[in-house]
């Protein structure tokens, strides 16, 4: 069994800094994880993934903002958000999968994923 516990929004002004944190449960041995976003009323946005070689992959939007990562010791995936935007406002979420592309575009569709975390910028 699979589970993901996201945690880390919050409220920030733009041009401020947030770091989400997603502890995975289970074995993730060779698995892609990965963030997406969703807005309300908008479509689900992948943001950025990691593979098990620690390769990563970004979102145009968010590049050179946003930095995913991992701690494979304590099973945790991060996702550093700077400089943050108005339209950065959404319900985030960490998602895994194993096998398949480990694409930023595929990540809306991974089979696992938390509860969301909800991310707020002000202007």
């Amino acid at each position: 069994q699979v589970q993901l516990v996201d945690s880390g929004g919050g409220s920030v002004q733009a041009g401020g800094s947030l770091r989400l944190s997603c502890q995975a449960f289970g074995d993730f041995y060779n698995y892609c994880m990965g963030w997406f976003r969703q807005a309300p009323g908008k479509e689900r946005e992948g943001v950025a993934v990691i593979d098990s070689d620690g390769s990563t992959s970004y979102a145009d939007s968010v590049k050179g903002r946003f930095t995913i990562s991992q701690d494979n010791a304590k099973n945790k995936l991060y996702l550093q958000m700077n400089n943050l935007k108005p339209e950065d406002t959404a319900m985030y979420y960490c998602a895994s999968t194993y096998g398949g592309s480990c694409l930023v575009r595929f990540v809306v569709d991974f089979g696992y994923r938390g509860q969301g975390t909800q991310v707020t910028v002000s202007s």
